[in-house]
């Protein structure tokens, strides 16, 4: 699916290392990997601000609706707005689940969860090393 930005893997890895992403981040981003729980700057976080994709800066998420899901992952109830993030069935590791992706570059989020504790019965279950927090 072509996105509105693309790179190559070269110009993925050097845009990541120029905004100060974790090395983990290309990874996570550009080939569906995983950080391992609770090691995410993200994880614990619960300050006022807003997330954004890594890669392309895209708005994904609102920090009233992060909550802390025990996971280990930083979790959200919905996203900043209708189409923000991207779903698509992703049959890896022997299961289905619901991969989220950024819709305007790609980049692996993380997944998304019907288990979720508020009204909306959601759960954003994402890679801190995909987020950028911009404080409010």
């Amino acid at each position: 699916m072509p996105y509105p930005v693309e790179k190559t893997e070269q110009e993925w890895k050097a845009s990541l290392q120029a905004r100060g992403a974790e090395p983990v981040a290309f990874e996570v981003t550009r080939h569906a990997a995983t950080e391992r729980p609770f090691t995410g700057r993200y994880a614990d976080q619960f300050r006022q601000g807003t997330y954004h994709c890594i890669c392309c800066n895209k708005l994904l998420f609102a920090s009233a609706s992060k909550f802390d899901a025990g996971c280990g992952w930083p979790s959200f109830d919905q996203a900043i707005a209708e189409g923000a993030v991207l779903a698509r069935t992703d049959r890896s590791h022997g299961m289905v689940r619901t991969e989220a992706l950024c819709p305007d570059c790609g980049a692996h989020l993380g997944h998304v969860f019907e288990d979720g504790p508020t009204e909306t019965g959601v759960r954003y279950c994402m890679n801190s090393a995909s987020l950028h927090f911009m404080p409010a």
